[in-house]
């Protein structure tokens, strides 16, 4: 909403908080239960969504859940952050993209195979659709035609746009 030089910073907090909540089990020596740092991320995507301090309104989950899958599928998350490029690339729309990597996100684990920790896929399933659920009022923008693509403004200019509404 404030463009993308505000928007840069916003997003790695975002994604640091994710990695940082599902490292910490592991960071603390809690190497049991396996599921726990799975729960942590939950816990972080679902915290971000609806902030206690904030009255429940927080942002889309999609960077914090990001930084979860860096912890706990790297390669996964990798993937679906190209789709993601690619998508802001070639149609400026960060909301379509933002669901198409939470859609792809499940395939990507799934393409891990037994090298995934066990539950990861159960998890990937819930958060693209949990990512879809937070962008319905984009998605109905979209389908419209009505949502906003970022732009980068002229030097003094302030970009304009919605990145997540």
């Amino acid at each position: 909403m404030l463009g993308w030089r505000v928007g840069l910073p916003v997003m790695a907090v975002d994604v640091g908080k994710g990695a940082l909540a599902t490292a910490l089990p592991t960071l603390a020596g809690a190497d049991d239960p396996a599921w726990l740092p799975l729960a942590c991320a939950v816990a972080a995507v679902v915290g971000h969504v609806f902030p206690l301090f904030a009255r429940f309104r927080g942002g889309k989950g999609v960077a914090t859940g990001a930084g979860a899958l860096l912890v706990l599928a790297p390669l996964a998350a990798l993937g679906c952050a190209a789709i993601w490029g690619a998508t802001v690339a070639v149609t400026r729309l960060v909301s379509l993209a933002s669901v198409l990597a939470a859609l792809a996100l499940p395939a990507a684990v799934g393409l891990l195979g037994d090298s995934a920790p066990p539950g990861l896929l159960a998890l990937a399933v819930g958060l693209a659709l949990f990512v879809v659920w937070t962008h319905r009022s984009n998605l109905r923008r979209l389908l419209r035609g009505e949502e906003k693509p970022i732009t980068v403004g002229r030097a003094g200019e302030p970009p304009t746009g919605d990145a997540g509404r």
